[in-house]
């Protein structure tokens, strides 16, 4: 008999009885936390799973299986010039506006096929908080002044901790190197354009499709016109993306004719008959996304076309698990704050508003802290940081939490661990949560 496995069997016995029979059910901070737990779990599922992981899958996909190595290596790898790999990457996070977990398989995918560490942390970063959305709508509600101080830091954190990451791991970097210098990479099986183009319109159908609403009484901006049309838009980007499979990927037309007439009959049936209004947008997407996946996994002409849906498939197993236990760890912690609903968590809001009054390096830091560790669906943190600020949080940390929040979250910690190890890690979200808070400070005593 295997003794020392029996004692840590039943240790786990103990442990998990020991709670179980000790759990403050009479508690009402507890129960509330439960409920915050289960009310994020449900939005983040509702909101982030269908329309935005689930096209991201494939848009890493797009990277891993039909963008080649050499083109990554090319913009974002060891040996590229880094004016253009960071300037590549930063530009490519503003297009993006994503949150930090939407953009952690498109991370996963450039990494994976040889970016520098560099480049990779700099886009990382930039997907979710230099985003052209956020920046705007952050001036737009909180002040010109706080949305600029936004954008300048977002950009230069992108670079600048991109940089120092690479010097710090430099050993490792020059192995890279090295490595990349021998590789000769096989001829493109397409021309560029046609691979960029299938690549981006699966990027602007992401982008549309989730494009916020806009603030209220906003009836005469470019931003509400968008918002108005985004469906008819993304819809004639579906038919783009139909035109790519057939012309591109040279799926049968026929399948492609047979998904979209599915996916655009299961939109019309669900704007019939489905009353929650927010539900009636996924059932064409999951229709669309499991038309799309037959249609490539089954397609026997071309092996890249059944790899894409493949590769989606295993970043959504690698990403899934560890995002799902982030979100319920960071609901029962921190709470769920979303669409004008908030249920605190274990940690009492009071708390957080307390303690990141006035501009000191404390404040900062916690607000840096906070905000790392929470996680804002794209857009989300505008409201919540006007809601601190009406509190009595100082616009040092407020800037801080702006800048340390959307590109970190508890989720999005795991998943970076499982792709770059926990060393790279903790060093990556350090230097966010530092120079956040630093930020944050001299912005405050401005």
């Amino acid at each position: 008999m295997d003794y020392k496995k029996e004692i840590k069997i039943l240790l786990w016995i103990l442990v998990v009885f020991t709670a179980v029979f000790f759990l403050p059910l009479e508690s009402v901070r507890f129960t509330t936390a439960i409920s915050a737990t289960l009310d994020l779990a449900k939005w983040y599922a509702r909101e982030h799973v269908v329309m935005c992981l689930l096209p991201a899958f494939f848009i890493a996909g797009v990277i891993s299986v039909f963008l080649s190595q050499g083109s990554v290596l090319k913009y974002f790898g060891a040996n590229a010039k880094k004016w253009i790999s960071y300037t590549v990457a930063s530009v490519s996070g503003a297009i993006l506006a994503v949150c930090s977990c939407t953009i952690l398989p498109l991370f996963s995918s450039i990494y994976k096929r040889g970016a520098g560490l560099g480049p990779a942390v700099a886009f990382l970063y930039s997907g979710p908080a230099i985003s052209i959305l956020s920046i705007i709508l952050t001036a737009k509600i909180l002040g010109f002044e706080m949305g600029l101080a936004r954008a300048i830091g977002a950009i230069l954190f992108a670079i600048v901790i991109g940089l120092i990451m690479s010097f710090i791991f430099r050993k490792e970097e020059k192995v890279k190197k090295e490595e990349q210098m021998n590789i000769t990479s096989p001829p493109e099986k397409r021309p560029m354009w046609q691979t960029s183009f299938h690549f981006f319109t699966l990027v602007l159908i992401l982008v549309f499709a989730n494009w916020g609403a806009p603030t209220a009484g906003d009836t005469t901006s470019t931003w509400y016109y968008i918002f108005t049309y985004k469906w008819v838009i993304t819809a004639a980007l579906a038919l783009f993306l139909c035109y790519s499979l057939i012309h591109i990927l040279k799926i049968n037309w026929r399948w492609v004719l047979a998904g979209a007439v599915v996916t655009a009959a299961s939109a019309f049936l669900a704007k019939a008959y489905v009353s929650t209004t927010k539900l009636v947008p996924m059932i064409p997407m999951i229709t669309g996304i499991i038309s799309l996946s037959l249609m490539t996994l089954f397609d026997k002409k071309n092996e890249d076309n059944r790899e894409w849906t493949l590769s989606a498939w295993a970043f959504a197993k690698q990403i899934l698990p560890l995002l799902a236990i982030g979100v319920v760890t960071a609901g029962f912690l921190l709470g769920s704050t979303h669409d004008n609903v908030t249920i605190p968590g274990v940690i009492p809001n009071e708390w957080i508003q307390w303690a990141v009054g006035g501009n000191s390096f404390l404040s900062n830091l916690f607000a840096s802290v906070v905000g790392a560790f929470m996680y804002f669906a794209t857009l989300t943190e505008v409201p919540i940081v006007q809601g601190l600020l009406a509190s009595g949080m100082g616009k040092g940390p407020a800037l801080a939490l702006l800048l340390a929040g959307p590109s970190l979250s508890l989720p999005n910690m795991l998943v970076i661990r499982g792709v770059m190890g926990t060393k790279k890690t903790v060093v990556y979200v350090s230097l966010v949560i530092v120079m956040a808070t630093f930020t944050g400070l001299l912005f405050g005593s401005l």
